[in-house]
């Protein structure tokens, strides 16, 4: 009782699709593996970490006997490719360089934000990165995402909230997260934030109802985002 298993991994080849999709021989199994691992870290470092900050989510590769497809869903797909398709080709060139393979990039835009599991978790690390009250993060967060439609929400953080010396966990539960059910969409995102006084871990939940029954989700309102006005707004 009480094991936890990783949402997508619970998933995978019954609900949902693998993030890497090809086979190989015994012999370049381990070699293959390596590459997306550094392909993912260095889309990741690239793209997230550092300006522009492009909000990848996640990063899907197939793979054909010649070249690499490459996947990269993001929020904000302008950035990732630039003017006239400049950072793109300077990102290809890269990766290409990085595996020494020929690589075919694919940008696929994450129409809303909020309703992305990783994304939802990145934003809260950066917010706690800033300084900003935990437990104001969490329930604007949690506020925000069950405006889009979305029938339940889980954030979980860890670490030394506040500053404190001793480390503590802090959780927000909004709507139903069934996480036993494998029918269930439950989308899973884990971010890091690295704070002044050492590393916090944020998890977060989305249930996004069962699969091919899942309602039509929206973005939120630009400033229930933002957490202006929303908390006066349902006290009246």
């Amino acid at each position: 009782m009480g094991q936890k298993v990783h949402p997508l991994g619970f998933r995978i080849g019954i609900t949902e699709g693998w993030r890497s999709r090809w086979y190989a021989p015994k012999a370049a199994f381990g070699e293959f593996l390596v590459e997306d691992y550094r392909v993912r870290d260095y889309v990741d470092r690239r793209l997230n970490r550092q300006p522009p900050y492009a909000a990848v989510s996640r990063v899907e590769i197939e793979r054909t006997r010649n070249d690499v497809k490459v996947f990269l869903h993001t929020a904000r797909p302008g950035l990732v490719i630039g003017l006239r398709g400049a950072e793109v080709d300077k990102l290809r060139e890269e990766l290409e360089e990085l595996v020494d393979r020929k690589i075919n990039l694919n940008i696929v835009e994450i129409k809303s934000p909020d309703t992305d599991a990783q994304l939802v978790a990145d934003a809260i690390a950066e917010q706690l990165k800033k300084r900003t009250g935990f437990r104001r993060v969490l329930k604007q967060r949690c506020e925000t995402a069950m405006t889009t439609g979305l029938k339940g929400i889980k954030v979980m953080i860890k670490g030394r909230l506040g500053g404190a010396e001793m480390s503590r966990k802090e959780m927000q539960i909004k709507g139903s997260i069934p996480l036993h059910t494998l029918q269930a969409h439950v989308d899973y995102g884990y971010s890091v934030s690295r704070t002044k006084y050492g590393v916090i871990g944020v998890k977060v939940w989305l249930y996004k109802g069962r699969y091919g029954e899942e309602v039509e989700l929206v973005d939120a309102p630009r400033d229930n985002r933002r957490g202006g006005g929303g908390r006066r707004g349902k006290r009246g």
